[in-house]
């Protein structure tokens, strides 16, 4: 005896949304995913430019296992459908008086390099801070990354067995203030303090904790051959294969409920009947009411706010000059309190860090002739429906341009005004998100505890995304999608009485790293 499998509906295709798809179909679920743009990947997005589509979202993919796990853990392996290539120069970093630093893949060779450029006694200190992050990491990888509900009793149990880890997270410490205690170079405190903006925080209000960033970029970096946007485009063509139905160009205007429950979704075609939603926008869209007055109950407002930053990114092509380039180059600002004191109070820094992923540089390959570039600025979070003015992006457009050039580097041609993309633009591309690129802020200890959780106050509504636990970037998001996908497979019963997928050797229940398995050693 068979019954028909509950209908799913999955709103947004972003990473974290087509995570929980490619879970979910292979589980057998009859899964219909909604997305009003024109394809896959929500903020892994391209430009076109005069050298092929260029990248104007995420540049870094860390973390692999996360990603081998999702397709072997569905019957297929991540090599049948991308090609990665691990950088073995992490980033190459620059300071306006000429200091120039490259983190390396092996650790050991950063310490040499920072030997050389800084001398051995902040050699010593990054191998403290290294050690110090990775048993962090290690730490906090099972009770909190890989736990779909973590709680503050099951983490204070884990401090009480190993006392050493509270001295090393540091409580009540800001990122800042603690790597100004494990530096005494400044330069050094204010590269690894940028890994705060990895999840939309400023280190000076950001907990010391965040350190631990490093240790996954530290375990390894990759190129996604053709762009991030393959990886996006790889897991829906997995979904698809496996039964899942993809409506792209198909905004949901609201969640129709019945009982509490959500009944049908409501898009400009018509209205859809479901079992299930699974909500792959920023939770601030229905705490606000974007989607149904009733529907805005699923999520706390205090779960969305305060937020975490935007930011203004230039996506072109063109020749560069005068600076020797990797894949992954950031060019610092003098002083950090000249870039986070104004975007505190709102505003756009004048003097901010840079970030300039040089696209056709992965591999230690030198291009010939126009390269694709995308540049990043740290940005504010902006209010819903705030105007941008032509003066506004001009100003931003002409200050970074200029502050590269202050660097040695210059582009032939300039890139065009329409290159840029600014908060404002953020927040029109995913609604009711101020164009904060992360969800909530990181800013306090306990942040990590007031984001949404995948199971929303209503049931029925889940969640998914970089604004829902465990947190911002392409690893995280596709962490919340297995956390997702296993609390639907549980709450509606996905048995083998369910349509199977296309391919052999899968599980039809939630598969051990769902059910928040131990961390592997490595993150490679």
């Amino acid at each position: 005896m068979t019954h028909e499998a509950p209908h799913i509906a999955v709103i947004g295709a972003g990473i974290g949304g087509l995570a929980t798809a490619l879970r979910l179909a292979h589980a057998g679920a009859r899964l219909s995913v909604f997305e009003r743009h024109a394809g896959p990947g929500g903020k892994m997005r391209t430009m076109e430019s005069a050298a092929g589509p260029v990248d104007a979202g995420p540049t870094v993919l860390t973390m692999k296992h996360v990603f081998d796990a999702l397709f072997s853990e569905t019957g297929s392996a991540l090599s049948d459908h991308v090609t990665l290539t691990r950088e073995r120069i992490l980033a190459r970093h620059f300071w306006p008086d000429g200091t120039m630093l490259d983190l390396m893949a092996d650790a050991r060779d950063s310490k040499q390099q920072i030997a050389q450029v800084f001398g051995p006694d902040a050699a010593a200190q990054f191998a403290t801070f290294d050690e110090q992050t990775r048993r962090l990491f290690d730490a906090f990888d099972a009770p909190m990354m890989r736990k779909a509900a973590p709680s503050v009793m099951s983490l204070t149990a884990r401090m009480l067995r190993q006392p050493g880890l509270i001295t090393a997270m540091a409580p009540h410490r800001t990122l800042a203030v603690n790597l100004a205690r494990q530096f005494t170079e400044p330069k050094l405190a204010q590269l690894f303090g940028r890994y705060a903006t990895y999840v939309g925080g400023s280190p000076d209000a950001s907990p010391a904790l965040l350190g631990l960033i490093w240790q996954a970029e530290q375990r390894g970096v990759w190129h996604v051959a053709g762009g991030m946007h393959r990886l996006a485009q790889a897991i829906a063509d997995r979904a698809a294969a496996l039964g899942a139905i993809f409506h792209y160009n198909s905004h949901v205007t609201g969640i129709d409920m019945q009982n509490g429950r959500p009944r049908a979704i409501r898009t400009e075609a018509g209205r859809t009947n479901v079992d299930a939603v699974c909500f792959n926008g920023d939770p601030r869209a229905l705490a606000t009411g974007m989607l149904g007055e009733q529907a805005s109950a699923a999520v706390p407002e205090t779960a969305t706010s305060p937020r975490s930053l935007s930011a203004c990114v230039h996506s072109f092509a063109a020749r560069a000059t005068g600076v020797n380039l990797a894949a992954h180059n950031v060019f610092f600002c003098t002083d950090p309190a000249t870039e986070f004191g104004p975007i505190a109070q709102g505003t756009l820094p004048r003097d901010a860090t840079l970030y300039a992923c040089a696209q056709d540089r992965f591999d230690g390959q030198t291009p010939q002739g126009q390269e694709r570039f995308e540049i990043i600025m740290n940005a504010p979070a902006v209010a819903d429906r705030t105007a941008l003015t032509a003066e506004e992006r001009t100003r931003c457009h002409t200050q970074i341009m200029a502050q590269l050039a202050s660097f040695g580097l210059r582009f032939d041609p300039m890139p065009a005004m329409d290159r840029l993309t600014m908060p404002q633009h953020f927040s029109a591309l995913f609604p009711a998100s101020n164009g904060a690129l992360y969800g909530r802020s990181p800013h306090g200890m306990m942040a990590a505890f007031k984001r949404p959780q995948v199971r929303s106050r209503l049931p029925g509504l889940y969640l998914v995304g970089g604004g829902v636990h465990p947190g911002a970037g392409i690893p995280m998001a596709t962490l919340c999608g297995a956390h997702a996908a296993a609390a639907m497979i549980k709450d509606l019963a996905l048995t083998s009485t369910h349509r199977r997928g296309a391919m052999p050797g899968g599980t039809l229940t939630a598969s051990p790293t769902m059910a928040h398995a131990p961390s592997r050693s490595s993150a490679s």
